[in-house]
């Protein structure tokens, strides 16, 4: 069936595609003039969404904005927020609605149910496209009851974005609170741990203590390395003075006593020498000359050891002096390591007391936050346009169902013109013919028949010549 056949089709069923158009447009025309008119009222949020947690402080990320907005709107459209509009308005206390709601549901469920339902159905939440504006819109029959439902759902919906705020909050306040009395006590276990700690330990400042003890450390370290050079210095005097060379001894060499044995020696060598030329061992210069030199030598020698045993007693001591300032420093560097276990065992339990006291101390910030945060009746949303009762109906909209109507109805008419065709087949043209008959047409001969009048608009004509193929 091409292009042609098609027009020749419909205007020989003219008729039923024009009666098809005049029934549709007439219906929808009377149905839309009888229909009940209805009143939509708008009421216009600002959802002030700012990306940042108010408790922490911390900036949300951008990608959670279109998910926000979803949410704000399944709370608009949830049957929680319609059940406060119900109640806010008192609607399942009168007595006409219950008796509709008898009649609706036969008793079955409640009425604040009910009603919530239908509120549901005829409300209607449009986001704005590039905007944090939500329109809420309310259809029904009375401009003042839609503008009041409007409102009304806009004021249970900042009460309710309060509370999903707000609850969360008193929630964790009270966790908070349980907490910090919990870690309070903790600070005051670690606090008193510590205290005795000091108390047992005699301990009132570890640090300063400390630092007293190492430098009488490295002091006693210092006399020792000085105690020993001179041990073994008076050992080696000590050495020499003792054997046989002790007259080599600087120590007794330089003795001033000895010196002046030595001299007075030598003096009175010199005159027993000279009284033994002149005079026989008998004489009695003789004899007191040899006595004298034999006592001064007897003088000598015992200055000699004496002073040999001076420098052993010296040499005894720096060993007792070398031996008691080791014995010091063996005993400070037992009290240095007792310190520093005492200072490890505190710092323990100080680091106890500043984590317990750390923990407490967030607690509590989380705790101040928390606890102003529930207390806040802040919203994020603000009321735009307030919805007001509407002066003109929203519908049903004549003419543009009497256009819709129109095009609707030319589709039909000539949907069926096509149909009633495809079920009464005929020749409308040679083509036809010659396809049905499968045999050539030779030509047509036009006649002119009786004109007719089809609706008073459109008339046959008849070609008035013969057409040869």
């Amino acid at each position: 069936m091409n292009f042609s056949q098609i027009l020749l089709i419909l205007r020989a069923r003219m008729r039923i595609v024009v009666i098809t158009l005049l029934i549709t447009v007439a219906t929808t025309l009377l149905v839309s003039l009888l229909l009940p008119k209805t009143y939509q009222a708008t009421s216009s949020l600002v959802l002030n969404y700012k990306g940042v947690d108010p408790l922490t402080g911390l900036t949300m990320p951008g990608q959670l904005l279109p998910g926000y907005m979803a949410t704000q709107i399944d709370i608009i459209s949830s049957k929680n927020v319609a059940l406060r509009v119900v109640d806010s308005l008192g609607l399942a206390q009168s007595p006409a609605v219950i008796e509709q709601f008898r009649e609706a549901t036969d008793g079955k469920g409640t009425v604040r149910d009910w009603l919530a339902d239908l509120l549901l159905k005829k409300l209607e939440v449009v986001p704005s496209r590039e905007s944090s504006v939500v329109d809420i819109s309310f259809k029904g029959a009375d401009p003042q009851f839609v503008a009041a439902i409007a409102n009304a759902f806009s004021d249970e919906y900042q009460k309710i974005n309060i509370q999903l705020k707000v609850d969360p909050m008193k929630k964790a306040a009270l966790y908070f609170d349980s907490q910090i009395k919990l870690l309070r006590d903790n600070v005051e276990v670690a606090q008193s741990k510590l205290s005795k700690y000091q108390q047992d330990n005699g301990i009132v400042s570890l640090d300063n203590r400390l630092d007293v003890e190492s430098n009488r450390l490295n002091d006693l370290s210092a006399q020792l390395v000085v105690a020993q050079g001179q041990s073994m210095e008076a050992m080696s005097r000590q050495s020499m003075a003792a054997g046989s060379r002790s007259a080599d001894s600087p120590d007794v060499a330089s003795n001033p006593l000895i010196q002046n044995l030595k001299i007075g020696l030598g003096n009175a060598e010199s005159k027993f020498a000279e009284v033994s030329q002149r005079l026989s061992s008998n004489h009695p210069q003789y004899q007191s000359a040899k006595a004298e030199v034999e006592k001064l030598r007897a003088d000598l020698r015992e200055q000699m050891a004496v002073a040999s045993r001076s420098v052993g007693n010296n040499a005894q001591i720096f060993q007792q002096r070398e031996g008691a300032i080791r014995s010091a420093l063996q005993a400070q560097k037992t009290r240095v390591l007792e310190l520093n276990r005492t200072r490890d065992e505190m710092n323990v339990l100080s680091k106890d007391v500043e984590n317990a006291q750390r923990a407490f101390d967030i607690a509590s910030q989380r705790f101040s936050q928390t606890r102003i945060e529930g207390q806040s009746d802040q919203s994020d949303v603000a009321v735009l346009n307030p919805a007001a009762p509407p002066i003109e109906p929203s519908g049903p909209k004549v003419l543009l169902n009497t256009v819709l109507s129109f095009f609707l109805g030319t589709m039909l008419g000539l949907g069926l013109a096509i149909l009633a065709e495809m079920l009464d087949r005929r020749v409308r043209s040679d083509s036809d013919l010659s396809e049905h008959a499968q045999v050539p047409v030779l030509g047509v001969i036009d006649w002119t028949g009786k004109p007719r009048k089809r609706f008073g608009l459109f008339k046959s004509i008849a070609p008035r010549r013969l057409r040869l193929n």
